[in-house]
């Protein structure tokens, strides 16, 4: 009995120490639980931050996008920071997958929490560094953004004030035209004025000659009167005419004002039949245009300013009448002098 005794006291005393054990163990373990939980948690806090900051930053740059697209000057160089911007937003969101891949292996591995928390801090404040270079790249975007609006307004400010100055231009020049127009007439009629006092006094100084006559607004003299068949060397009797159209000519001259572009334009015709064996003109053109020169050059001589004179050959091409008569070659073989505007 007392073996007994002594067998269950002994028993007894080994009872203790493993209860002790045991709450240690236990008490570690929940110790641990709550390590990993109070890590778990914070951990929870900071990712779902930073998902709310990444959301944010997507966000001003979807508007930033939006802004950018209605900027018409200096797109490339807004794409390309666009894209760097783009780009290092993808690194965030790369980084922020890491940081929940270790998160995720936090929770598969509780014993090896403390070390993963340090290695998830370091992991949150490089996302935090590439979050504060990506919102120093927003604000630069921003101001550039913002100095573009700045030269628009300027270029439209410029653009505005030169379709001012073209339209007072283009009312100047419209009132210039008119009054462009007026003088115009005005001179038309002071030089319409002018040509009938010199073809009335050329009348009244020529006299009723069968040989020359008035064809609207031109004198016409017959070839026989200045020159010999297929010759353009004034005749006396030509020379004598054009003393009195010189002698009209000066006295007009005097009389006309300055600013009045006035010319006697001497226009010489021939029939239509061609020239043949002459040594001096080869045709029609040639002796039409020598007998001009000759009846200007006799004119200048006389006095008549050069500048006041303009010779032209007209050869067949422009008859008074058509028919292929001795009559009708006889009309269009002739001098025209004609006072018009130079």
């Amino acid at each position: 009995m007392a073996l007994a005794r002594a067998r269950r006291e002994s028993a007894f005393n080994y009872w203790p120490g493993f209860v002790d054990a045991l709450s240690t163990l236990v008490l570690s373990i929940v110790f641990l639980l709550s390590v990993f939980l109070v890590v778990q948690f914070f951990l929870s806090q900071e990712v779902t931050g930073k998902d709310k900051a990444l959301e944010e930053l997507n966000a001003k740059i979807a508007q930033l996008s939006e802004a950018l697209s209605l900027e018409k000057l200096g797109k490339l160089t807004l794409d390309d920071q666009v894209a760097s911007l783009k780009a290092g937003l993808t690194s965030a969101v790369a980084e922020r997958d890491r940081v929940k891949g270790l998160y995720e292996g936090l929770a598969n591995a509780g014993n090896s929490a403390e070390g993963r928390a340090t290695e998830l801090n370091k992991a949150l404040e490089s996302e935090k560094q590439v979050s504060t270079r990506a919102l120093a790249q927003i604000e630069v975007l921003n101001q550039q953004i913002s100095a573009l609006r700045r030269q628009l307004a300027a270029l439209e400010e410029a653009l505005d004030a030169s379709e001012k100055r073209d339209k007072e231009s283009q009312t100047r020049i419209a009132d210039l035209g008119q009054r462009l127009n007026v003088a115009l007439a005005q001179r038309v009629q002071e030089l319409s004025r002018y040509r009938s006092e010199f073809f009335g006094r050329l009348r009244a100084i020529l006299g009723n000659r069968p040989d020359i006559r008035v064809v609207g607004d031109r004198f016409v003299f017959q070839s026989e009167v200045f020159f010999d068949t297929g010759q353009a060397t004034l005749l006396p009797e030509g020379k004598s005419e054009l003393d009195k159209v010189a002698s009209a000519l000066t006295d007009l001259d005097k009389q006309i004002p300055s600013e009045i572009a006035w010319v006697l334009r001497v226009d010489g015709h021939t029939d239509v039949r061609p020239i043949n064996n002459n040594p001096l003109f080869k045709s029609n053109w040639e002796l039409s245009s020598a007998r001009a020169i000759s009846v200007v050059q006799y004119l200048i001589s006389l006095g008549v300013p050069a500048q006041r004179l303009v010779a032209a050959g007209f050869a067949e091409f422009q008859p008074l009448d058509p028919a292929n008569t001795e009559d009708a070659y006889r009309r269009n073989r002739r001098i025209e002098l004609k006072l018009t505007e130079r």
